[in-house]
Formats: C-alpha cells, structure tokens, sequence
C-alpha cells in the first residue's frame, strides 16, 4: 500500500516557516531605517503567504491521499481507495498551479474536493480567523503589484478610507489596543490555523 501523504508535517513546516519570517522582521526592525523596514514587511507578507498557499496545497492533496472517499462525496465518479500523491496533486492542479482569489475563492476552491464536515475546511472556514485571511491576501496583493485593483481591494479589506502608502508600513503598524502589530497578528492568527489542521489530521 502506498505511503500516506503526510498532513501535520506541512502543518509543522509552516508554522517554522512562519517563525522564521516575523524573526526576520524583528531582526529588520533592530537594524534599518523605517523606510527600508516598510519594504521588508513587503517581502515578509508576500513570503508568508507563499507558505500558507504552500501548506494548504499540501494538506488538501494530503486529504485526497488520506481518505479518496472525500472526492466521491463532491463527484459522480467513483475513486479507487488508494492514489498516489501525483495522482492528487494532478487532480487538484491538473497542468497548472494550486492558485485561489481571497479567503472566499480559498473556501470555494476546497469546497470542489471537500465535503463542508472536512477538518481542513472547516479550519479555513472558522469566523475567528476571517479578518487574519482577508488581510493576508489582499496585502500580498498589494505588496507584489501596487495596481489600482489591489488597491481597491486592500481598503475594502481594512475598512479605510485612504490608500495605505504600502503594505509593508501598514502591516508593521499596530492597531489601537493591540500588543502586536498587524503582520504579527496575522502571523499569530495562522499559526493556530496550521495546529488545528496539525492536530485534526490523521497523519
């Protein structure tokens, strides 16, 4: 029997991966102008969602792998009880990428291969970590294109009404009341994503 696809350690890898980005931004902060420090929030949010995109990748291909039942409840088509991790990357990916727009795309891009019970979508779908989501996503889009869109998008995300002058001195700014700053909170908000996911997964 092939080997089972091995969900907690892309979890595990993520939240190291993690880590070590806001270590890097901690790092920055200690040594560079505030200007250079906007520009390496930039990088950081766009590397962390990079690795997010990355791990759920993973742990969907991992929940075909784990159990091909899930895609017999979501298709007509009946799958055999054991697939390779190839077969389930292609039949997520088919010649492309693992790609989704937003928080709402990610939700409606599993739903095509998990039932709503998923331990996965549910995690993704849970309200607490809506905001976390929708920040991500809109400030790497910002961070990697400063287009007129991703910044439309942005300030319907953050509920302002001016134009952050980037990302990354947005997202290293913290809100009122808060101990951390935005990236951290976002970061923090994943990172408990990604146990949740580490601990709901059979392997």
């Amino acid at each position: 029997m092939p080997r089972k696809k091995h969900v907690k350690l892309s979890a595990q890898r993520f939240q190291a991966e993690t880590c070590r980005i806001v270590e890097f931004c901690v790092e920055a902060e200690g040594q560079l102008r505030s200007e250079y420090v906007d520009l390496v929030y930039d990088v950081a949010v766009i590397k962390l969602y990079t690795a997010f995109q990355d791990m759920v990748f993973e742990a969907l291909t991992g929940a075909i792998n784990n159990d091909t039942s899930v895609l017999n409840q979501k298709t007509n088509a009946r799958f055999p009880k054991h697939l390779s991790k190839v077969v389930c990357e292609y039949i997520i990916t088919g010649s492309g990428y693992f790609d989704f727009h937003g928080r709402d795309g990610l939700i409606k891009e599993l739903k095509s291969y998990l039932p709503d019970s998923h331990y996965l979508l549910v995690a993704i779908k849970d309200t607490k970590r809506k905001v976390a989501l929708e920040r991500l996503c809109a400030m790497r889009n910002l961070a990697a294109h400063d287009s007129s869109a991703a910044k439309k998008a942005a300030l319907r995300v953050i509920e302002q009404k001016n134009i952050p002058r980037s990302a990354g001195k947005w997202l290293k700014t913290k809100d009122q009341g808060m101990k951390k700053n935005r990236f951290r909170e976002i970061a923090t908000c994943l990172v408990e994503l990604a146990e949740d996911i580490e601990r709901q997964a059979p392997y």
